[in-house]
């Protein structure tokens, strides 16, 4: 959960968005933008990078951990047309190092 103050950002396609935005996660701030982005099929590469680097630099933007150390993170959720490969993602590589074996059953 972000700290207080501080914003969750979601970039994907309109069904993850879409979702996000009934879920509370999504708001305009006061010079309207917002901190989201629907990507379609004419979304351009560019438009995509300038948006996530948009978002890094926004201070209102974060989250943090449960010290009082604020940090960001970037969770990629796999899409329905390309499934996700476990053995290739990162994040549950990383997890499967730090826990035993017998944590994960």
């Amino acid at each position: 959960m972000a700290e207080r103050g501080k914003l969750i950002v979601v970039m994907g396609d309109e069904d993850t968005v879409t979702g996000f935005l009934l879920g509370g996660i999504g708001e305009l701030n006061k010079n309207r933008h917002p901190d989201f982005l629907v990507v379609e099929k004419d979304t351009t590469i560019n438009e995509t990078e300038d948006t996530f680097r948009w978002f890094l630099n926004q201070e209102d933007i974060g989250s943090s951990s449960s010290t009082s150390t604020s940090q960001r993170a970037v969770l990629e959720i796999p899409s329905k047309e390309h499934p996700n490969d476990a053995a290739k993602d990162p994040i549950l590589c990383r997890a499967r190092g730090m826990f035993m074996a017998h944590d994960l059953r």
